[in-house]
């Protein structure tokens, strides 16, 4: 996971954090990636994504700087699994959000998520990001397949992030969270945490309900709120 300029890897917690940043005109960038499964070293793969992207986060102002980001930490992760055969294929998944008092600008590559959460009686829950996954057949709610990854393959291979800019709306939460939390707890039941509950209770409903319905996978997620300054 990556949070304004913090990364933190290969470290499990059940104890949410709250941290609260100025909403400025340099982005403050919320990440995470997800190593690859079944593939090899895909705890330093998804550590490789975010320290990358984490010495370049404040740069991330546009589009185009997104999506030349992304290409650096898919290169980096190439270059890190060719100094070590058993590193080979190695990757991992990246999704995220650079927010600034200009915009938000969501990225993704893989199948780890943002969602768009409206406030109000009317909440609606709106997936911001586009995994990168075959259509699911009849009956299907989840697939492990990934059509695209950083690494993930033996040779250096191009990838296409996934990148839209949003209109700044103090009123709109982003869960940013990775398939350990979105394969096993539908977007319904999601919806229905974050109409009841907010900030670090809101993160800690969702890991539980990942958690009761086996959680078989890593679990990571970042809740991005607005909050008003103490003296508006």
């Amino acid at each position: 996971m990556l949070v304004g300029p913090w990364t933190i890897c290969a470290v499990s917690t059940q104890s949410p954090q709250t941290l609260v940043f100025p909403l400025v005109a340099d982005p403050i960038v919320v990440a995470v990636a997800d190593g690859l499964g079944g593939h090899p070293a895909g705890e330093l793969a998804s550590s490789v994504v975010v320290e990358s992207l984490a010495r370049v986060a404040g740069l991330l102002r546009d589009e185009e700087t997104v999506r030349e980001a992304i290409q650096g930490c898919n290169q980096a992760v190439f270059e890190q699994a060719s100094l070590d055969e058993s590193r080979t294929a190695m990757g991992s998944t990246l999704a995220g959000l650079a927010v600034s008092t200009e915009a938000v600008r969501v990225f993704n590559v893989g199948d780890s998520r943002v969602y768009a959460v409206t406030s109000g009686p009317e909440q609606t829950l709106d997936r911001a990001s586009e995994d990168d996954s075959p259509p699911l057949a009849q009956g299907q709610t989840h697939t492990s397949i990934v059509t695209q990854t950083l690494g993930g393959s033996p040779a250096l291979t191009p990838v296409d992030p996934h990148v839209v800019t949003l209109a700044v709306d103090r009123s709109t939460r982003y869960l940013v969270c990775t398939d350990g939390l979105t394969d096993v707890v539908s977007d319904q039941a999601i919806g229905a945490v974050l109409k009841e509950h907010a900030g670090a209770e809101a993160v800690v409903r969702l890991w539980q309900a990942a958690i009761n319905a086996g959680g078989p996978d890593n679990i990571t997620i970042a809740l991005v709120e607005f909050v008003a300054p103490a003296d508006e």
